[in-house]
């Protein structure tokens, strides 16, 4: 996609979902956009110790909500129903939705792993709202999680 391409996909993208319903072209950026985000993160984690990444402005905030509302959940291995069902749905939205205002862009889609210790694949990868991608993120940062990651890749001396 060349410089042209780019500004009309960012156009494209700043507007309302309402504007396009179903619109494959629009599906398409968002996916490309998805996976570059999932991409450039993955490389993060592979070259800074995750332990010291700071993702966003509120990732104090947003761990301790986490926490206290998800300290149940497996962070090695996510399972898909805890974060898709309509049971699941409903625990999170009024965790998400406390910030809208403080994270940007708090409910667009993004890329999850499911299992920390492996790369994004078709079989390892969730759609997600980038505020649990955040939640979940900073939680396997801080764990040690997301170590195994940093450490699998070989470090320049």
């Amino acid at each position: 996609m060349g410089v042209e391409g780019a500004q009309a996909a960012a156009h494209a993208l700043s507007l309302p979902a309402e504007a396009y319903g179903n619109d494959a072209q629009v599906e398409l950026m968002w996916a490309m956009k998805a996976y570059n985000h999932a991409e450039v993160y993955f490389n993060l984690i592979s070259s800074v110790d995750p332990k010291f990444l700071k993702l966003t402005k509120s990732d104090d905030k947003i761990h301790s909500a986490f926490m206290e509302s998800f300290s149940d959940l497996n962070l090695e291995v996510l399972d898909p129903d805890l974060l898709k069902s309509p049971e699941a749905k409903e625990r999170w939205r009024p965790f998400c939705n406390q910030f809208e205002g403080v994270v940007e862009d708090f409910n667009y889609g993004t890329l999850l792993r499911l299992d920390c210790k492996k790369d994004y694949t078709e079989e390892n990868t969730i759609f997600a709202t980038r505020i649990q991608f955040f939640a979940i993120e900073i939680a396997r940062n801080r764990g040690g999680y997301n170590d195994v990651v940093y450490n699998a890749k070989p470090k320049q001396s």
